[in-house]
């Protein structure tokens, strides 16, 4: 049995330093709340509010490091409710998704896309990729045993790099969905 570790990926933002500066200010930094799971990756002090067309969600996490495309990851709910398409996509891929505005203490910008839904996806290093005979870009089948919400999730994507920790990520619809709570592992199926 192969089980990997169950994550929550709550919405957050990824922002380029021309972003970063417009929202913050001219020479702003980055600060670091806390680490994430996966290595060089975390959750900054620094929030923002995503202005849809229907309504806004105000204090949203600011991830780091800052990146090459200023990217809002949301669940579907969360997009539903500022008026959004829901446009569900591996991390990066966002050619082609929603936009909206992003507000910050000092500014604010429009982004013409980058609002997605995260595809839900498995970060593994290649050697646990390797044990389990999994490659970059498989797509698998996970099954959950919460109480009373019992549950496999399919079109699970596996990503795999040096860089990473194993981890699955889920959004919060679909954590709420299966009753998640911290610790909870997974078992991957390679089909059903």
């Amino acid at each position: 049995m192969a089980e990997i570790l169950v994550e929550t990926s709550a919405r957050h933002i990824h922002v380029t330093r021309e972003h970063l500066e417009i929202l913050f200010g001219k020479g702003a930094t980055l600060t670091k709340k806390k680490d994430l799971s996966q290595p060089g990756q975390y959750a900054c002090e620094e929030r923002v509010t995503i202005v849809g067309p229907k309504k806004s969600l105000a204090n949203v996490s600011i991830l780091g490091p800052e990146r090459s495309a200023t990217q809002v990851e949301l669940s579907a709910t969360d997009a539903r409710s500022i008026g959004v398409p829901v446009v569900v996509r591996e991390s990066g891929d966002i050619a082609g998704s929603a936009g909206c505005k992003v507000v910050g203490p000092c500014g604010e910008i429009e982004i013409s896309e980058g609002v997605i839904v995260a595809k839900r996806h498995i970060h593994m290093i290649p050697e646990t990729a390797e044990k389990l005979g999994l490659k970059n870009k498989d797509v698998v089948w996970v099954k959950m045993e919460t109480d009373g919400r019992k549950a496999v999730l399919g079109d699970v994507v596996v990503r795999v790099s040096e860089k990473f920790a194993d981890a699955m990520h889920i959004d919060t619809d679909e954590s709420n969905a299966i009753g998640a709570g911290p610790n909870l592992k997974g078992e991957i199926v390679k089909e059903l």
